[in-house]
């Protein structure tokens, strides 16, 4: 490492030294410039951050609302607060595109997510997802990690879109998604449509996942040793990026919904993908947490084995813990949907109040 790389702050210095990416997981676009100094190479939304990044910005979005109404006086609540979406989306993916072209469209990527009202509905999601890349160069669209997400998946890359797997807590999760994307490409290659890098991720949001552990193991009166569950979302990436690295899959893992940062400091080296809300980056460079290369170093034996214990963990762990028709109905997966269709409702109740404001 030279005096100059040696100098950077950890996760400028993670990005010098390394093949880990950084993202921001946020499209607010101040928030994303700060990142890019950083040196993040791609960002996130989906209608949690969408409605956050709206309702901090209400000197840009309750004007741009009431232009839309009038522009579009047929148009719904939902269709006006998914344009807004799509516009932030826009936004934050022209702060991208120097990344986009220096990679050569590996990274330089901005997430946006399919509605998550769709879930149910593989066309609809396959639909949208076509609709979403077509807005900008390096847009790459989110799809629910669920047997029918997984599906449509595989058809909208076999037609060109950029895929970002979301509601993905799991190794057999990001496993059916990497081989489902290998799929898509053979499918392309033998249709004779053109190569290209697509920068595929599959996410894992390994906060969440010990989110739900804390819960389960509560709900059934399980006492762990204390921190042991901090580790559990950090045990599956690691065990998911070491399957897509020994297959080859073409697709990265992506580390998501942080809770600590054990999510960014444990896999720092590998060839993926760490999306870090903005605050957590500030801390992780404002605490100089080491950027060091610890992606092949596994969780300590005491801990995984302790983890290992609990039946719920290894469902999420294991490559064959659930089959493709339970990932719907994972703990992690259902609580996280809730959530996002939350957000929706939200958004559709905050442009109700600017299209019409109580008397």
């Amino acid at each position: 490492m030279s005096t100059s790389e040696e100098l950077l702050a950890p996760l400028a210095r993670a990005a010098a030294t390394t093949p880990t990416a950084l993202w921001n997981d946020s499209a607010d676009p101040d928030e994303l410039r700060r990142s890019i100094e950083f040196g993040a190479v791609g960002a996130t939304c989906n209608p949690v951050i969408a409605f956050t990044a709206i309702t901090q910005s209400p000197d840009v979005w309750v004007p741009r609302l009431r232009e839309l109404a009038a522009e579009h006086p047929t148009w719904g609540e939902s269709e006006l607060g998914w344009q807004a979406v799509k516009e932030l989306s826009v936004t934050a993916a022209r702060l991208l595109e120097p990344s986009f072209a220096a990679s050569g469209g590996r990274n330089g990527r901005l997430s946006i997510q399919t509605d998550p009202r769709l879930h149910r509905d593989a066309e609809a999601l396959v639909a949208q997802a076509v609709e979403f890349s077509q807005l900008a160069e390096n847009m790459i669209v989110k799809i629910p990690a669920t047997e029918i997400g997984i599906a449509a998946m595989e058809e909208a890359a076999f037609r060109g879109v950029s895929i970002n797997a979301t509601l993905s807590f799991s190794v057999p999760q990001a496993v059916a998604v990497g081989a489902a994307l290998e799929r898509a490409l053979e499918r392309r290659a033998a249709a004779g449509l053109p190569d290209r890098e697509f920068g595929h991720v599959v996410t894992i949001m390994g906060g969440r996942l010990d989110d739900w552990l804390k819960r389960w193991t509560s709900q059934h009166r399980i006492l762990t040793s204390p921190g042991v569950l901090d580790w559990a979302g950090v045990a599956a990436l690691k065990h998911a990026h070491a399957i897509f690295t020994r297959r080859g899959y073409r697709s990265r893992i992506l580390s998501a919904a942080f809770r600590s940062h054990l999510q960014w400091s444990e896999l720092v080296g590998g060839d993926l993908v760490i999306s870090p809300p903005f605050d957590w980056q500030a801390r992780i460079n404002e605490n100089g947490i080491p950027a060091v290369d610890r992606i092949a170093i596994p969780v300590a034996p005491t801990i995984l084995d302790e983890l290992l214990t609990l039946s719920e963990f290894r469902r999420a762990y294991d490559e064959e813990g659930m089959a493709p028709a339970e990932f719907g109905d994972f703990g992690a997966t259902r609580n996280t949907l809730r959530q996002f269709l939350d957000a929706d409702a939200q958004l559709d109740a905050l442009v109700r109040d600017v299209i019409v404001p109580a008397a």
